[in-house]
């Protein structure tokens, strides 16, 4: 079956240990909801720079940094952006991009 990245965007780190035990819930609740669709849960991205192909580099991830990844598998792309609606980054303002991930 094929693999899909979820790659968030935005969101951000909820302000108490209450706030964030309640964000981790969401998430823990949503990739329950996937069940066996996820391959690897992923992580939250910090610190990043950009290497360009002009050789140079710059701090941060661009206009519109990653801040985050899980990878799932899915039937077809419409499918993966399905398990991606209720992704708890979108409550707080975030984005998912879906993308395919090609086995080599």
């Amino acid at each position: 079956m094929p693999k899909y990245v979820l790659a968030y965007h935005g969101g951000g780190m909820a302000a108490t240990e209450a706030e964030q035990a309640a964000t981790m819930d969401k998430w823990i609740a949503w990739f329950g909801t996937l069940g066996a669709a996820v391959v690897d849960g992923g992580n939250p991205i910090s610190a990043a720079k950009t290497l360009k192909s002009d050789g140079s580099v710059s701090d941060g991830g661009g206009a519109n940094p990653v801040t985050g990844y899980s990878l799932v598998t899915a039937t077809d792309l419409d499918s993966a952006v399905a398990l991606a609606k209720g992704c708890p980054i979108l409550e707080a303002g975030g984005s998912v991009e879906v993308a395919e991930a090609i086995d080599m």
